[in-house]
């Protein structure tokens, strides 16, 4: 293992903005996020597959009046966000170090507000369509933490996926679906502040456009 993958690993173990097995919190935090993390009654907002942290991060420079949560499965890339919310003294941030598929196990609810999908693995083969972030089974997790008219936002440079997530979120339970096919030249594109992931730093630079979606958790 590389000395950087070491320290990152250190890093989260030591660093109290990262939620990872073995802490106390992590088995307990489920509903509580406000009242034992946060300390405060601001909206939570989560990124899934959050990567570096780049998005979670960006935002929550952004809007200090919300609370921002990074999940990925991934220590090493959880670490990087980590250390950037600690060097800019963001107290609106936490990682959490855990599988999509795990999601009920960290939130009640109606305890989100908003989750943000940033260029998930699109999942090409036809044996791994149900591993979609936008499949039914992902979506039903989605609409039991969000509240009522919850928001969730993807972004991704692939068009099957696209396509895949718009019919599958308007056939699970999500309304006012609101898109764009190439976001840097929509009207939508001042609403993303310039926050871009490593991943879509490099699919712009190659000319790839940028897809992106909004909608709500529409009521039964």
């Amino acid at each position: 293992m590389s000395r950087k993958k070491l320290f990152r690993f250190e890093h989260n173990r030591m660093s109290d903005n990262v939620l990872e097995p073995g802490k106390e919190l992590y088995g307990t935090i489920k509903g509580k996020w406000r009242e034992r993390y946060f300390k405060n009654s601001n909206p939570i907002v989560i990124e899934i597959g959050c990567g570096r942290g780049e998005y979670t991060v960006g935002l929550a420079r952004h809007y200090p009046e919300l609370n921002f949560i990074g999940i990925d499965r991934k220590g090493d890339r959880i670490a990087q966000g980590s250390l950037q919310a600690l060097e800019a003294k963001l107290t609106n941030v936490a990682f959490l170090r855990t599988d999509i598929y795990r999601l009920l196990d960290f939130f009640g609810r109606d305890e989100v507000n908003e989750i943000w999908i940033t260029f998930p693995d699109p999942q090409l083969r036809v044996s791994q369509l149900k591993n979609r972030s936008t499949d039914a089974r992902y979506l039903k997790m989605y609409r039991e933490i969000l509240v009522d008219q919850g928001i969730l936002h993807l972004k991704t440079d692939h068009d099957d996926f696209f396509d895949f997530s718009i019919e599958s979120l308007s056939r699970n339970g999500f309304s006012d679906v609101v898109v764009t096919r190439d976001l840097y030249a929509s009207e939508m594109n001042n609403l993303h502040l310039g926050i871009k992931t490593k991943y879509e730093d490099i699919f712009t630079r190659k000319g790839f456009s940028i897809k992106y979606l909004k909608c709500k958790k529409a009521a039964y």
